[in-house]
C-alpha cells in the first residue's frame, strides 16, 4: 500500500495540494490522500486540534489496518501525533515534527512562520516537547487564516512574505520553516524573497518517509 497523508481537517483541496507536493518531493513512493470529513474545516489552535482528534485517529487506525507503509499527519500542529503513533503498526510522522528535525540535523537556528496567533503556543509546546527548543528563534504569526492560503490572493502571499522577511531581519536565523500545510502554495515565493533556507514541512515529511519505508525491514549494521 501507499504512504497515506491524512489531513485532519475537512478541506479536500488542502489534502490534494499536500499529496501533490509529497509526490514531487519523494517520487519513488506512492502517496494517497485521506481527508477527515468529520474534522473542522481548518485547525487553528488547541481547540480545533481537540475537535479533530477522534476522527483523525479513526482514519489512522483504518490506514494501518489496510497496510499503509507509513502515515503522515498533514497538519503542522502535529495533531494527536503521539496517540496516532501508538495506534498504528507503521511509522507515523507529523509534518511539523519532520521539519523541526530536519532543521536540527542541519544545525540550523530557525523561526517558524505560521498562520494565526492562536497557533503559536501549540507550536512552541511541540518544539519544546521534542527537545529542540535550542534551535528555535521565534514562532511568528502572519495573521493569515488557514483557509485563506487556498485562495492564492496576492495580499495573503504578501503577508506571509513580510512575516518571513521580518524573521530573517530580526531573529538571526539560518532557516524559515513554513508553519502550515496550506503554505505549499507560497513556498516558491518565500524562497525568492529571503536569503536563508526555507523549509516546506510537507516535502520534509515525504522525504522522511523515503528512508523510513525503505529502511523498515533492513537489519541493523554490525
Amino acid at each position: 500500500m501507499a504512504v497515506v497523508v491524512i489531513n485532519p481537517n475537512s478541506t479536500v483541496p488542502m489534502t490534494e495540494a499536500m499529496v501533490s507536493e509529497a509526490k514531487r518531493a519523494a517520487p519513488g513512493l506512492a502517496f494517497e490522500g485521506w481527508t477527515s470529513h468529520d474534522g473542522p474545516a481548518s485547525i487553528q489552535g488547541a481547540a480545533d486540534g481537540q475537535r479533530a482528534t477522534e476522527p483523525l485517529l479513526k482514519l489512522v487506525e483504518a490506514a494501518s489496518e489496510q497496510g499503509a507503509e507509513a502515515i503522515i499527519i498533514g497538519c503542522f500542529d502535529d495533531t494527536a501525533l503521539a496517540a496516532a503513533a501508538s495506534r498504528a503498526a507503521c511509522p507515523v510522522i507529523g509534518i511539523g515534527q519532520a521539519a523541526y528535525h530536519y532543521a536540527a540535523l542541519r544545525q540550523w537556528r530557525f523561526s517558524v512562520v505560521t498562520t494565526m496567533q492562536v497557533s503559536v503556543p501549540v507550536l512552541q509546546d511541540n518544539i519544546g516537547a521534542l527537545g529542540l527548543g535550542r534551535y528555535l528563534a521565534r514562532v511568528r504569526a502572519s495573521d493569515v487564516p488557514v483557509l485563506a492560503l487556498e485562495s492564492g490572493d496576492e495580499d495573503v502571499t504578501r503577508q506571509v512574505l513580510e512575516t518571513a522577511q521580518t524573521a530573517v531581519t530580526y531573529d538571526g536565523v539560518d532557516a524559515i520553516i513554513l508553519g502550515c500545510a496550506g503554505m505549499v502554495h507560497v513556498t516558491a515565493a518565500v524562497r525568492r524573497a529571503v536569503d536563508v533556507a526555507v523549509i516546506d514541512p510537507v516535502a520534509c515529511a515525504a522525504t522522511c518517509c523515503s528512508w523510513l519505508v525503505t529502511g523498515s525491514t533492513a537489519e541493523p549494521a554490525g
